[in-house]
């Protein structure tokens, strides 16, 4: 198929685009060639979608629920009761819904990591979008869960450019030393990426270092050797100086959270210190249970003022830096060739309406974009060369709320 976009802006020149299969292959000026549709892009902008780096998005079936408790209230009364009771259907239509909130609001690619992989991959696959499944281990669940995924990960075969997916070791807390070394093992052998809560709570700093000689989260996991630059890590709220030296060095992809942390008072994310050891940063938005969304466009603005109000400082994380841990760097650390609009590049981009009243003046787009749009300025979005929204319509959108909507427990 072959798109073609009249008259577009594209960092302030209007241009042709045009889109061949999956990809961008031609930007100028009047592009005139009898393609398969036509897109007219007066009065609106391309920009690079948005790439969420680590979710949980079955969850969203736990919207609102149990919410404003303390932590581990919330997780050993409502949280974990629930999760009990999903079968793998809900696991379905909650990633169906998961993923028609994601389209609404820019995002084409999500890292994942729940239950019920196979439901997650088939929803994903459905809906076109791009998708990371982390393949999740607790070790409490049971030694034959364990040995079932691991057969699932040495089994699975990459049936589309689309779905991969991932080992995902939940957490320190959760999974023990041999596991977690055998489970990299794999990762490496099958040249997949590790994925992880890290330092997330005090709590899980403090436990760490009473059980491993003092060292950190960070210092446990470099010292049996599972950091390196394969690994992402999700949160990573509580570093030392020496913890980001090991996270940058490594070249470990650190995800921000920064509405779950907000959310769940785990604490500040320390932007002066990852800058100082040039780590590797993206953003996600975690679950809809601790957040309670899934807007990219909301974890930017979140994550720009809370850096500037906890280091009082304004200039700390401009909107061009959030713009590229929330676009590009996710595409990069996935080794997607994606997230930037240039030739060549897998065709994943959303069409922005500049008539909406959060995008006048248009001073500085990226500006506007980090402070002022929401999900309503996105007309279009369009992911490896396949509209997935446009007009803000997308398939199947009323079934996939009805399913949704008829979950209660």
């Amino acid at each position: 198929m072959t798109i073609l976009i009249k008259n577009i802006s594209l960092k302030n020149r209007i241009v042709d685009i045009l889109i061949e299969g999956n990809i961008f292959k031609e930007i100028g000026d009047n592009i005139n060639i009898k393609a398969d549709k036509i897109i007219d892009g007066t009065n609106k902008a391309i920009i690079q979608p948005f790439y969420n780096m680590h979710t949980h998005s079955a969850m969203t079936l736990l919207r609102g629920y149990g919410d404003d408790m303390r932590l581990f209230q919330w997780l050993s009364e409502y949280i974990w009761p629930q999760e009990a009771k999903l079968t793998s259907e809900d696991i379905y239509n909650g990633t169906r819904l998961a993923i028609l909130e994601m389209i609404r609001s820019g995002t084409v690619f999500f890292l994942d990591m729940y239950w019920y992989h196979k439901e997650i991959i088939r929803a994903a696959q459905d809906m076109k979008i791009r998708a990371n499944i982390g393949i999740s281990f607790i070790e409490e669940r049971g030694k034959k869960e364990v040995e079932e995924s691991i057969e699932f990960i040495n089994q699975f075969e990459q049936s589309s450019e689309l779905i991969n997916i991932s080992v995902a070791p939940h957490a320190i807390y959760t999974v023990g030393k041999d596991l977690y070394q055998e489970l990299h093992k794999i990762s490496k052998a099958k040249n997949l990426k590790f994925h992880t809560h890290l330092s997330e709570t005090l709590k899980e700093v403090k436990d760490c270092k009473k059980a491993n000689n003092g060292l950190t989260p960070v210092e446990f996991l470099n010292s049996i050797g599972v950091l390196d630059n394969n690994t992402i890590a999700a949160h990573c709220v509580h570093l030392t100086e020496k913890d980001a030296e090991i996270l940058g060095s490594k070249g470990v992809t650190i995800v921000h959270n920064p509405c779950s942390n907000m959310k769940l008072a785990s604490g500040f994310f320390n932007v002066p210190l990852i800058h100082k050891y040039d780590c590797r940063v993206c953003l996600g938005t975690d679950g809809v249970s601790s957040n309670n969304n899934l807007s990219m466009m909301e974890e930017m603005k979140f994550a720009a003022l809370l850096a500037k109000v906890a280091y009082n400082d304004t200039s700390l994380l401009s909107a061009n830096e959030i713009f590229a841990w929330a676009t590009k760097y996710g595409a990069e650390a996935m080794n997607i060739n994606s997230g930037k609009i240039k030739e060549g590049k897998l065709a994943d981009c959303l069409i922005v309406d500049l008539n909406n009243e959060r995008l006048i003046p248009n001073h500085n787009l990226i500006s506007n974009w980090v402070y002022s749009a929401d999900s309503r300025c996105i007309e279009t979005v369009i992911c490896n060369g396949d509209i997935l929204m446009e007009n803000r319509v997308i398939p199947n959108e009323d079934e996939i709320i009805s399913k949704a909507k008829h979950f209660i427990r």
